[in-house]
């Protein structure tokens, strides 16, 4: 049976984040790709020049059509940029039953452009993390949910994922690339199962764009195709670092670059 993966985040002229890269990691992993655009932003691997929010009515009118005829395996929830939004699509997963809902809390670019506006923080962490079967912040997220200070290393990881799966999402997926070392260190803490700590090799490439974007979809592409969460984050990991290893075999932009979504396939 195929599987019908749904994409809810803004746009990326450059391909290597947001809508785009989503669909690209969706192809890769064998799921069927679909959209619902949040905001229309300008930028590139250089940054963020204009953000274009789509009016909440409209994400709305797509949400309703799109899914009153489509069936939804499973959910990627990108950048939301204010709390209108949120609302909306906080309505639709309850509305339509949505299942498998990943959400990745995109609120600052790899550029350090704000994504999210300050004031719609609170109804990111109040209406749409406790509806979320997994979120899959980076460290720089994780601090900005809880109000705390960045973590600086694996215990204070651990404590911080505690806290973020206190606020209600049944899966806390907090992801360690901003430390340092030889290794990059996530965390996968669940309601109903131990904790597990997820390792890969740290590869060394400045084309690191989009990275949050493809690791939170590749785990919705692959949760309907594997029997746990925990296979499909381990998974979704290996494919991302596969992406990292190959990225500086593309040639995007003069900034931080995409990685390489379908490295396994070009050149076959």
């Amino acid at each position: 049976m195929s599987h019908n993966i749904l994409s809810i985040a803004g746009t990326d002229p450059s391909g290597g984040a947001g809508i785009q890269a989503d669909l690209k990691a969706f192809s890769a992993l064998g799921g069927y790709g679909m959209t619902v655009v949040t905001a229309l932003v300008a930028q590139t691997t250089t940054g963020v020049s204009e953000v274009h929010d789509v009016p909440a009515a409209f994400v709305r009118s797509q949400l309703d059509t799109l899914l009153t005829d489509v069936r939804v395996d499973a959910v990627k929830i990108g950048m939301l940029s204010n709390t209108e939004v949120i609302e909306v699509v906080a309505a639709a997963i309850d509305a339509y039953d949505l299942p498998n809902v990943v959400v990745d809390p995109v609120m600052v670019a790899k550029s350090g452009d704000r994504l999210l506006a300050a004031d719609a923080v609170e109804a990111l962490r109040t209406e749409l993390l406790p509806r979320a079967d997994l979120i899959t912040p980076n460290l720089p997220e994780a601090a900005d949910l809880l109000g705390e200070a960045e973590a600086a290393d694996e215990a204070q990881m651990r404590s911080q994922a505690e806290r973020l799966l206190a606020l209600g999402p049944r899966r806390v997926l907090l992801k360690g690339g901003h430390l340092s070392g030889a290794t990059s260190t996530d965390l996968l803490l669940s309601a109903d199962a131990p904790a597990e700590v997820l390792t890969a090799e740290r590869v060394s490439t400045t084309n690191t764009h989009g990275t949050g974007c493809t690791l939170s979809s590749a785990v919705a592409a692959l949760r309907p195709q594997r029997p746990t969460w925990s296979q499909a984050v381990r998974e979704a990991k290996d494919y991302l670092t596969e992406a990292l290893r190959h990225a500086d075999e593309l040639e995007v932009g003069k900034g931080k670059g995409p990685v390489h979504h379908f490295h396994a396939w070009w050149g076959r």
